[in-house]
């Protein structure tokens, strides 16, 4: 699935992250966040590094793989040690990350969903950058991340406007948007009931993700240090997602057979082996 946002500072890879980890935590079976960002993203900031490689590095030495495995792929990932969600960080380097092409993204996504029942695109804020058009043609569904604020308001109105406009109707009416950093004291003259009105006509949900201090924080995300009421939230937010999820093709550990879920499988135990790849619907990001 793709994550949305126009502008910045919304609270976008903060959402991803916490979708991704409550998600990992409560299922059970490997999901990863792809960072997509053409202009140093953030999201490997969110999480306890293991390794520098960027997906640049996984994709050159993918292309030079017979057959990978799991374990091929993971010596290029970091994981959070509290949620078991991995991160596949992009360059630091602007100038790289804004040379994946398409092509190079559609690549990536084909490896990732082989390994990964749940794979996270953390998108930058342009819509005509290189890879973006391979995301939206891979994406099963998208997160649009908003704040209560007239400007951001906009921005996403704008974001479904563009995706109605391009062929990407279907997208935009089965979008969740969040509301980022919600404060229920705030001086601001911003309606949030009538945001949420307003996007729950064009879109398929609106959640209300509070604002927590420990979010702020720009460190790596820890589900246990979340007050209540957000990890209330982002439960909801990964359930909300998981319903929309098709019965697409798992996937596989080396030459294990395919296996169709049944709807009641959605939240898997969360002491599961990193090594068993366990029934679970696939979401394809680019």
């Amino acid at each position: 699935m793709a994550v949305l946002s126009l502008k910045g500072g919304v609270g976008k890879t903060t959402t991803a992250v916490g979708m991704g980890a409550m998600l990992s935590s409560v299922r059970g079976d490997r999901v990863i966040a792809l960072d997509a960002n053409p202009d140093r993203g953030t999201l490997s900031d969110r999480v306890r590094l293991e390794t520098t490689a960027t997906v640049r590095d996984l994709l050159t030495k993918f292309v030079a793989m017979d057959k990978p495995r799991y374990a091929d792929v993971r010596a290029f990932t970091s994981q959070s040690a509290s949620s078991r969600l991995e991160i596949l960080a992009s360059s630091r380097d602007p100038a790289v990350s804004k040379a994946f092409s398409a092509d190079d993204y559609r690549a990536v996504a084909t490896l990732l969903e082989y390994y990964y029942s749940i794979c996270i695109t953390d998108c930058g804020t342009g819509l005509l950058h290189s890879a973006m058009s391979a995301t939206l043609e891979l994406a099963h569904q998208i997160v649009l991340v908003t704040v209560p604020s007239v400007a951001a308001a906009r921005s996403a109105g704008a974001t479904l406007d563009w995706l109605e406009a391009h062929g990407r109707a279907e997208l935009a009416r089965s979008a969740t948007v969040v509301l980022s950093g919600v404060r229920h004291e705030s001086r601001s003259t911003v309606d949030t009931d009538a945001l949420r009105r307003h996007f729950g006509e064009r879109c398929r949900t609106v959640i209300s993700v509070p604002f927590d201090p420990h979010l702020e924080e720009d460190s790596e995300v820890e589900l246990d240090r979340l007050n209540p009421a957000t990890y209330e939230a982002y439960l909801t937010l990964a359930a909300t997602v998981g319903a929309a999820f098709s019965p697409q093709s798992h996937p596989l550990d080396e030459h294990e057979e395919p296996a169709t879920p049944s709807p009641s499988e959605f939240f898997h135990p969360s002491e599961l082996d990193d090594e068993v790849v366990h029934p679970g619907e696939t979401v394809v990001a680019d």
